[in-house]
C-alpha cells in the first residue's frame, strides 16, 4: 500500500502518489473527472494514474541508446516490448514528501547516474490546488560535474466523453515511423476538431501555449509555456494524452543523426549546478 496526498479546493479534489512516481492518480471537479482518474486508494501502477512527470526527457529515446558528446550511452528498455528507452526516468521511481498542506506539495526526486541516465540530477514537483485551477510545476538541476542534456514534461490523460472537442494551434508536426520514431517535420496549423474518430501519435512545435478540451460537462484548459506539444489517442482509447513538453521525441540523438541544434529541437544543456524549470496549469469549468 502506498500513501495518497489529497488535495481540496472548493470543487477541486487532486490525489497524488509520491512512491508511483510523483503521479496524480485523479482530478475532479465534483465527482466529474478532469483527468482519467482513479482515486489513490485504489491505484496500483503508474500506467492508472491521470498524469505523472516526463524528466529529465519525454517521449523516446531510440533504441534506448543516448548519443551526447561523442559516446554512446545504453540505456534501460523501460517499457516492454518497445526497443526504446521512454518517458524518463521520474515517472518509475518514488518520490519524496518535502511539504504538503490542503492545498499544496512539494515532492523530490534524487537521481545518481546508473542504468537508466547517466547523470545525476535533483528534480521537484509543486501542485497547487485553487480556485478552479491545478498549477504544476518542475525543476531540474545538473549535479553531474560536466554539461547534461534535459527535457521536462507532463504526461496527463482526459477522459473522451461524448462530443468532447480539442484545439490548439501549433507551426509543425513530427511525422511518424512504424518505430514509433519522427521522421520529418512538416508545416502543421494544429487541431480543432471533435476526439471521437481522432488518431494521432505526434509531437507539434509552435505550440501556441493553450489547448481546450470541451464537451457538454466541462471545458479543460491546459497552458504552459512549453513550446511542443504531444498528442496521443485513437478511437479505441477512452482518453487522449495531451502532453506539454520541452522538446522534440528522440531530439537526442535527432542531433547526432540530423546536426541539428539542440535549441532548435528544444533540448535545454545544463552546465553543473544549472537548474530548468517549467509550468503547466489546468483549468476547468462547467459548461452548463
Amino acid at each position: 500500500m502506498t500513501s495518497t496526498l489529497t488535495l481540496r479546493h472548493g470543487d477541486l479534489l487532486c490525489d497524488i502518489k509520491p512512491e508511483l512516481g510523483g503521479s496524480i492518480a485523479g482530478l475532479w471537479l465534483g465527482t466529474d473527472p478532469v483527468l482519467s482518474s482513479v482515486p489513490g486508494a485504489q491505484m496500483q501502477a503508474v500506467r492508472q494514474s491521470g498524469s505523472y512527470p516526463l524528466v529529465p526527457f519525454s517521449n523516446r529515446i531510440g533504441q534506448a541508446q543516448l548519443q551526447w558528446a561523442g559516446t554512446s550511452h545504453p540505456l534501460v528498455r523501460n517499457f516492454d516490448p518497445e526497443p526504446h528507452a521512454i518517458h524518463g526516468v521520474g515517472w518509475q521511481r518514488p518520490w519524496a514528501v518535502l511539504e504538503s498542506s490542503d492545498t499544496f506539495a512539494l515532492l523530490s526526486l534524487e537521481h545518481r547516474a546508473d542504468a537508466a541516465w547517466p547523470f545525476d540530477f535533483d528534480c521537484s514537483q509543486a501542485f497547487k490546488l485553487e480556485a478552479g485551477a491545478l498549477e504544476m510545476s518542475l525543476s531540474i538541476t545538473n549535479q553531474s560535474p560536466v554539461a547534461a542534456p534535459v527535457g521536462l514534461g507532463w504526461h496527463p490523460f482526459f477522459p473522451k466523453r461524448p462530443g468532447t472537442e480539442v484545439q490548439f494551434s501549433a507551426t509543425g508536426r513530427w511525422e511518424m515511423g512504424s518505430d514509433k520514431l519522427p521522421t520529418h517535420r512538416v508545416d502543421h496549423p494544429g487541431l480543432h476538431q471533435t476526439v471521437e474518430a481522432l488518431t494521432v501519435d505526434h509531437c507539434f512545435d509552435g505550440w501556441g501555449g493553450v489547448l481546450t478540451l470541451q464537451d457538454s460537462v466541462m471545458r479543460v484548459r491546459v497552458s504552459s509555456a512549453l513550446r511542443h506539444l504531444v498528442v496521443y489517442t485513437h478511437p479505441q482509447r477512452d482518453n487522449i494524452a495531451v502532453e506539454p513538453v520541452s522538446h522534440v521525441n528522440n531530439a537526442l540523438n535527432l542531433m547526432t543523426q540530423t546536426g541539428a541544434r539542440a535549441e532548435d529541437l528544444g533540448v535545454v544543456i545544463l552546465q553543473a549546478g544549472q537548474t530548468y524549470s517549467c509550468e503547466m496549469r489546468i483549468e476547468v469549468e462547467r459548461t452548463v
